[in-house]
């Protein structure tokens, strides 16, 4: 059987390895498994981004969903934590976000939540792939009265815009702000937020045409917004990616506060206010090495993960945690939503920012980062499954590791939702982190092409 569901759901480059065939049969399959574990004629809401090919796959899922006798609400263009908080909202089994989030036009994806607003459990997921990929074990198509019908929600954004601000609302009325949409589902509903808070924004990356989402913009792209902060002398920027799951932000000088800057900052607040629950921050392996030591200085715990927020998530609630996220900019306050969501990221932020009179570049400097490189080595799955079997290649980064004497430390790892071998060094010495890093590089497409 094959692998569908990576750590961010089931994605690929649209026509390839994501077609509307593909995405009938996930739609036919997690209706099939949801309707073993509800009992009754369960209800599914589907948002997507802003991708083109969003409406074809939408259209596709939906037909399976009804053909094996879903119900679907259809709530259009939306941030995927607004989907994560609209399944409780309004009694649905299940929600599907269709997107590939950071990725470019070219790839989608599809990624489920359970009706409580959380990624399915891998046994879960299990249990879908193998009707997917089975064709006996097929789920049985409806007919008559059976098969399950399609809705529309119109009041999806106003819902979502209005749980923000019921969790955090704050007086931001002096700061100047530029905000990046990433042309992707923050143009839908981050000037009906910010606009309700009293800063004076700017947006940018806001008018999406289906094929320029990340294109040069959001948080995967900061020299934009950093350029447009410094030359209008504004106090901050803030940018999302094309979901808007992730959020980072630039301060005055255009300098970047990544995701570890901003949970240090959220772990310091919510210390202040009593609600960081175990006085503990959940990060993952990526986290940086000067984030670990302010932490520790600091004397708030750190629980550490695999890369990818579903594995931060279920650390947190495995020991009752309430703040967790990436360095990449997935932010997790459980105590607001059940993943990652970077508009209630940035308003929390900026509220902390105007509460304490402060610049962003000051608060944004609470430790210094250890240098890191990464280089992002393309491959294909098979050069993964090569990697993976190339005990050659384990002893050999173990020894690049040993060279660094404690003074820093390495990680290659296999990238869940791209095609992609990433090679992370990190240390105190910016030339030796370089070399190190180039030299698994080399070695590395040496033994697998």
């Amino acid at each position: 059987m094959g692998k569908l569901f990576g750590t961010d759901g089931a994605r690929g480059v649209v026509g390839q390895d994501l077609t509307t065939e593909l995405a009938m049969r996930i739609g036919r399959a997690a209706a099939s498994v949801l309707t073993e574990r509800t009992h009754h004629r369960p209800k599914v809401l589907i948002g997507k981004d802003t991708r083109i090919s969003g409406d074809m796959l939408e259209a596709a899922l939906a037909a399976g969903l009804c053909s094996v006798g879903a119900d679907v609400v259809l709530v259009g263009v939306i941030p995927t934590p607004a989907v994560a908080y609209l399944v409780r909202l309004y009694k649905c089994d299940a929600g599907v976000v269709i997107s590939a989030s950071h990725n470019p036009v070219e790839f989608n994806g599809i990624k489920i939540f359970n009706g409580d607003g959380y990624k399915l459990p891998d046994q879960v997921e299990a249990s879908i792939e193998e009707l997917v990929f089975d064709p006996d074990k097929g789920p049985r198509l409806s007919v008559g009265g059976e098969v399950g019908r399609i809705y529309q929600r119109t009041t999806a954004v106003e819902d979502y815009v209005a749980h923000i601000l019921e969790c955090e609302s704050p007086d931001l009325r002096g700061l100047r702000i530029g905000i990046d949409c990433g042309n992707g589902a923050a143009s839908e509903t981050a000037k009906r937020l910010f606009d309700q808070l009293g800063a004076k924004c700017y947006f940018l990356g806001a008018a999406p045409d289906g094929c320029n989402i990340n294109e040069g913009c959001g948080s995967t792209h900061l020299a934009g917004l950093s350029r447009f902060v410094v030359e209008n002398q504004l106090d901050c920027g803030i940018a999302f990616d094309g979901d808007a799951d992730r959020c980072l932000a630039v301060d005055e000088t255009g300098a970047e506060l990544d995701g570890d800057m901003i949970i240090a900052i959220f772990a310091r607040a919510l210390r202040e206010r009593g609600t960081l629950a175990g006085n503990t921050a959940v990060v993952t392996v990526m986290s940086n090495l000067g984030f670990m030591e302010y932490m520790k200085e600091q004397g708030i715990a750190t629980a550490t993960t695999a890369v990818g927020d579903r594995y931060v998530l279920e650390e947190m609630r495995a020991h009752g945690h309430v703040l967790g996220g990436e360095q990449s900019g997935h932010v997790i306050l459980l105590d607001y939503n059940t993943t990652g969501d970077g508009q209630m990221t940035a308003v929390m932020l900026l509220g902390i920012l105007a509460e304490s009179g402060l610049k962003m570049s000051e608060l944004g400097s609470l430790y210094k980062k250890f240098p890191q490189v990464l280089v992002n080595l393309e491959t294909t799955a098979q050069g993964k499954q090569k990697f993976k079997e190339d005990e050659y290649l384990e002893g050999y980064i173990e020894s690049q590791q040993q060279q660094l004497i404690g003074l820093g430390r390495v990680l290659v790892r296999l990238s869940g939702t791209e095609p992609l071998i990433r090679v992370m060094v990190e240390g105190r010495n910016q030339d030796e982190i370089e070399a190190c890093a180039h030299r698994i590089a080399d070695k590395i497409k040496e033994r697998i092409g």
